[in-house]
């Protein structure tokens, strides 16, 4: 018997350019041809396209298929690798399926991590919101544990909205008067949430690279008047905290 290289394509249940492809990168050998040119595949060619269909279709690529040779007709040890691959696959789908059922259920935003999506409850700014993203990619667990609690279980304050609103030009008086205000609730927030007091405690790059990462988020997220009250806050409770 000898099919055509469209005949054994369908045969095997796959297409002509994958049949092809096999040829080029060495894993199908060339079939002898007919007297008018055309190729002429035997049973072991169809076997052989059925095998390599087959293992494609469990998980293996074409490189861990040609490292497996013609020879081995079950490849345990290259089984059990895929089979522990696809176990992890599989935990982490299910994980994500989870995830996602969060994020439908409760309108969770997709650029935070679940310990710090509730904190959106509270209607947090695009800017609060893009700062914490950040912040959770340099912070240590336990100072990311902080702020998540901190996010979860403060309650929203008046000041807040002003400050998301304060337009770039505010006056003097204006951001004097945010800060002045602002200042008891951030006070607040560190005495309730002791870990904030040194978030550059186990980050993982070291205490300067947050700085520097989380300085440069603040300086494109916040407008000059946002910066100068936030400023302003943190040399009003600095005396206090520098007392205790």
């Amino acid at each position: 018997m000898a099919w055509s290289t469209r005949e054994i394509a369908e045969l095997a249940g796959t297409s002509l350019r994958a049949v092809r492809h096999y040829h080029d990168v060495g894993l199908l050998s060339e079939p002898q041809r007919r007297a008018n040119g055309y190729k002429q595949y035997g049973v072991a060619h169809l076997v052989r396209v059925l095998r390599i269909k087959r293992l494609t279709d469990l998980g293996f690529s074409l490189e861990q298929i040609a490292a497996m040779g013609d020879a081995d007709h079950h490849p345990e040890d290259a089984l059990r690798t895929l089979d522990a691959e696809l176990a992890t696959t599989i935990e982490r789908l299910q994980r994500a399926r989870v995830e996602l059922g969060l994020i439908l259920h409760q309108a969770r935003p997709t650029d935070l991590p679940a310990e710090f999506a509730p904190a959106t409850a509270t209607e947090m700014s695009d800017a609060d919101r893009s700062l914490v993203t950040v912040m959770t990619r340099v912070l240590g667990p336990r100072s990311l544990q902080a702020y998540a609690d901190m996010l979860q279980h403060s309650p929203s304050e008046p000041v807040d909205d002003e400050f998301d609103h304060l337009p770039a030009d505010a006056d003097e008086q204006t951001r004097s008067d945010v800060a002045e205000r602002m200042a008891p609730y951030v006070r607040q927030l560190y005495t309730d949430h002791p870990g904030l007091q040194e978030p550059h405690t186990d980050a993982p790059r070291g205490a300067q690279f947050v700085r520097r990462t989380v300085g440069t988020a603040m300086q494109e997220l916040y407008n000059p008047a946002q910066l100068d009250v936030m400023k302003r806050v943190g040399e009003l409770i600095r005396p206090e905290e520098e007392e205790k």
